[in-house]
């Protein structure tokens, strides 16, 4: 043994180390890794630093804020909405139209915000209807990571993987090239959940008020301004802009209450519209240069003030401010803030908000300068000061970022612009047209999976050029060459597999990845299935909740046991390997793709 091959070997030792004990963070870890190998000589600095520009992280920085924009103007929310909707009443149809749904969504979006998203949503429906969430939300994660299976650019390995066959000499893969196995393991994930759902844990799940400070019943008045883009435009369009989580209470014109006035009529300029609104939609009007929070406009405040903001504030037991109204404390002129909406957790709201008395733990909605904010947050009224939690959506331009993902998609798929540059085009495009904020597509981006790609890309790099690679290939040939391909595929498929349970999926790849290349080439067969067989195994093994991030956001809220994902996800996983290992024989290797039709 050379030995480049031993200080390899002795690095990866120590590196595999830190990624299972976890000791330090695993970008960390990649770095440390990186580092070893140039100070050791196994790479020069060149070759150490190539992960920063290569294809997989440049995609997955770009995916991170196309990910972050269609969150930023509701359309993933309004598709998880639709979910929740079209899952009718029963467990069946639920996991049926889940499923599939979460799956395509996780096909160009980062498959963790997808589970995210549907998280709540999938418990309330739960909850609503009488079933256990237990029985919802693992089908759902599972779906999630299965659709990062239907495009090349779902998941880091199959990016890692196209970057070690275009490395090896192999042709690449396009962004499609995977989608057929793809839908054959949503296919299949479905068909198994649905029989199986008998052995689904049934679990009573968490009760839910962990969004205390995030919820939906904040009420408010809104201002149409003077020129506003809504002026003369019908209330409906202003509702649908906000999306469902938006309810008129009263429609104010010329100081009087309109009972005769509905979504059909239009908006005028000094009109006030008395609401119930989410915390994002909240945010979202707060920021709409056309509606001002009333409030706010009648002591005089200035909706393009850049220094003020939204803060909540909490009223305490025992409070002075208790029984009384908004209009009778004056809080502009106490405390240079502006009451701008009230949450309360029971219990009716007076029509106006300024003739709202407060109660005990009634969530206050504040604006003004933080310089102003210093008394409130001493004052013993308040039990706590924090950031307003809603996000602004920018609603209005979902038609533009949708419009941008598909250019994005067709650019990559006929290959106008090569997959990194037409996503990079995609990220750009979305920051340039407003869909998303530039600081909040910056906080999208994942730095830790972005430099981890970077760090464990030399990994693979050095385990070719130190002949590790063919070393470990040249030790298992022998005990698989007289084997059929279909059976070798298995084995890769296990191996990535058992491995991802204590690595992420990118690491794995870059570790069993050029082994699948020099047995390939040993065998005198082509690499692409064997490498893609493995980046498989990495992905949609679900043999342990902590083998796939989505699963750990769901362990708490499901109740789940470490043993309910060996009991559901071992058989599942088995039955991916022989569809997986089946495909990937079919698409490179000439295999039939009915069974019993051919060698």
């Amino acid at each position: 043994m050379a030995l480049d091959q031993i200080l390899f070997l002795l690095i990866l030792a120590g590196g595999l180390y830190l990624f299972v004990s976890e000791r330090v963070r695993i970008d960390v870890s990649a770095m440390l890794i990186l580092l070893a190998l140039v100070v050791t000589g196994v790479l020069d600095g060149d070759q150490a630093l190539s992960g920063f520009a290569s294809e997989p992280a440049i995609i997955v920085a770009a995916v991170f804020v196309i990910s972050g924009a269609l969150a930023a103007t509701g359309i993933t929310e309004h598709i998880g909405q639709w979910i929740g909707r079209a899952s009718g009443k029963s467990e069946g149809r639920a996991i049926a139209v889940t499923m599939p749904a979460v799956a395509a969504m996780a096909s160009f979006t980062h498959h963790v915000m997808v589970t995210a998203m549907m998280l709540p949503i999938l418990t309330r429906f739960a909850k609503a209807n009488g079933l256990s969430a237990s029985r919802l939300l693992m089908p759902m994660s599972f779906a999630a990571s299965l659709g990062t299976t239907l495009t090349l650019v779902s998941a880091p390995a199959f990016l890692l993987a196209d970057n070690l066959l275009s490395r090896s000499g192999e042709k690449g893969l396009d962004i499609f090239s995977i989608t057929p196995i793809g839908l054959a393991l949503v296919v299949f994930g479905v068909a198994y959940m649905l029989l199986a759902r008998w052995i689904l844990p049934k679990h009573a799940g968490k009760s839910g008020d962990d969004d205390y400070l995030r919820l939906d019943r904040y009420r408010t008045e809104l201002l149409v301004v003077k020129d506003s883009r809504w002026n003369t435009r019908p209330l409906g369009e202003l509702q649908k802009a906000l999306g469902d989580k938006f309810r008129l209470v009263g429609w104010m014109r010329d100081d009087k209450l309109r009972s005769d006035l509905g979504k059909g009529n239009p908006l005028l300029s000094g009109d006030v519209l008395l609401v119930e609104a989410s915390a994002d939609a909240l945010a979202s009007l707060h920021d709409d240069p056309g509606i001002m929070l009333a409030p706010v406009a009648r002591y005089g405040g200035k909706a393009d003030d850049d220094e003020a903001q939204l803060v909540q504030a909490v009223i305490g037991p025992g409070s002075e401010f208790i029984g009384r109204s908004i209009r009778e404390l004056e809080y502009s002129r106490q405390f240079q803030a502006v009451i701008a909406g009230l949450w309360r957790r029971e219990g009716g709201i007076a029509q106006r908000l300024s003739d709202a008395r407060l109660r005990e733990g009634d969530l206050l909605v504040l604006w003004g300068k933080p310089g102003d904010f210093a008394d409130l947050a001493t004052h013993h009224g308040f039990l706590m000061l924090v950031p307003f939690a809603g996000e602004a959506k920018r609603r209005v331009r979902a038609p533009l970022a949708l419009a941008i993902l598909g250019a994005t998609i067709l650019a990559a798929a006929t290959g106008w612009l090569p997959a990194p540059m037409a996503f990079l085009f995609g990220a750009v495009a979305m920051v340039a047209l407003r869909c998303v904020e530039i600081g909040q597509a910056y906080r999208s981006i994942d730095v830790r999976v972005y430099v981890m790609i970077a760090g464990v890309i030399p990994l693979g790099i050095a385990m070719e050029h130190s002949g590790t690679a063919r070393l470990l290939a040249d030790a298992l040939l022998p005990l698989v060459h007289d084997w059929p391909t279909l059976s070798i595929l298995l084995v890769m498929f296990t191996a990535a597999a058992l491995l991802t349970q204590i690595l992420s999926d990118s690491a794995t790849t870059v570790l069993l990845g050029p082994i699948a290349v020099a047995l390939a080439h040993s065998l005198g067969l082509p690499a692409t299935p064997f490498v893609v067989c493995t980046a498989l195994g990495a992905v949609v093994a679900f043999l342990t909740p902590i083998g796939h991030h989505g699963n750990l956001l769901i362990l708490g809220p499901g109740q789940y046991r470490f043993s309910d994902f060996i009991k559901i996800g071992a058989p599942l996983t088995v039955l991916l390997a022989l569809v997986c290992a089946w495909m990937t024989r079919w698409l490179w290797l000439g295999g039939p793709l009915v069974p019993f039709t051919g060698s």
